[in-house]
């Protein structure tokens, strides 16, 4: 584990925003609610022109965006998809998004030398925590930073398997990441939970919230770039990071510890299946100002 110190509080208070789903494109731009930042899926606005590309174009009038990938693939050791990343630099010089973020991740493979030949995932697959799979990773970001002139952040992912040979934890390797690439780091807190949760039906002996405490006091503060919450299901014998549901307690406890190590990073609900009325993120993104409020601002508490 790395020794840094937390960030200093301080009377700035977060950024929040909330996913941009189609249900409410319509509705959000009608109403226009107060908040810092939207986040889209790079992928669904891919296509130049066409109804998509401009209600985001509508969207950037009103707000900043944040462009959150599912499909560079930073883990393979394939490398990247050119084509993927020509669609997301066009996508990014035309909107000028606040942030680039994608995924620590792989989903894309080759069953031969020849790039034509790779086969594409349908899921965020992890990676192993190796120097050589780093290595790799390392490449990749620097070569979608080179392209796109900017520093991406990349996300911690929840994952359902598990490599059976690591030589770093996650957060060495993530911390590696940045250091070596001037990435940025985008800090999935639900993720983190999740994964605490199902380890514990593996059978770890360690208390959920702990693990959670150690892994975000081994990232290095001045890294985060973005903060992500959500809510999860219970399925039993799994928990599966949904996005379908609120926040729930634990999380939003996380939540408190990573604004009092990280500072006021930018913070961003997301709610991808059963997706509610817009209000019901609007709630949320509310409830994240008042814990960031709380925890950075004293005069608040």
């Amino acid at each position: 584990m790395i020794a840094t110190e937390p960030r200093p509080q301080t009377h700035e208070v977060a950024r929040v925003g909330i996913g941009w789903r189609h249900p409410h494109h319509a509705e959000l731009l009608q109403r226009q609610p107060a908040l810092d930042f939207i986040e889209v899926h790079s992928e669904n606005f891919f296509a130049p022109g066409g109804a998509a590309r401009a209600v985001l174009r509508q969207g950037r009038e009103h707000y900043a965006v944040s462009l959150h990938g599912v499909g560079l693939s930073l883990g393979s050791a394939a490398g990247i998809d050119a084509a993927h990343l020509d669609q997301l630099a066009a996508l990014v010089a035309e909107i000028e998004p606040v942030r680039v973020s994608d995924h620590a991740c792989f989903a894309r493979g080759s069953l031969s030398s020849q790039p034509e030949h790779a086969v594409h995932a349908a899921d965020l697959l992890p990676t192993p925590f190796t120097r050589e799979a780093l290595d790799a990773m390392c490449a990749n970001v620097q070569r979608v930073q080179d392209r796109l002139r900017r520093p991406i952040a990349v996300e911690n992912l929840s994952a359902y398997v598990r490599w059976q040979v690591n030589e770093l934890g996650e957060p060495e390797f993530l911390n590696h990441l940045a250091r070596r690439t001037g990435c940025h780091l985008l800090v999935d807190v639900n993720n983190i939970f999740v994964n605490a949760l199902n380890d514990r039906l593996l059978g770890s002996l360690q208390d959920p919230l702990d693990a959670c405490l150690g892994w975000l006091d081994a990232i290095e503060p001045g890294a985060v770039a973005e903060v992500h919450l959500a809510g999860h299901v219970d399925c039993g014998d799994i928990v599966i990071d949904d996005h379908g549901s609120r926040v729930v307690p634990a999380v939003w406890s996380l939540y408190r510890h990573a604004l009092s190590r990280f500072g006021a990073v930018p913070t961003l609900i997301e709610w991808d299946t059963d997706v509610p009325d817009l209000q019901v993120l609007l709630d949320e993104a509310a409830t994240a100002r008042a814990h960031a409020g709380q925890t950075l601002d004293p005069a608040v508490a």
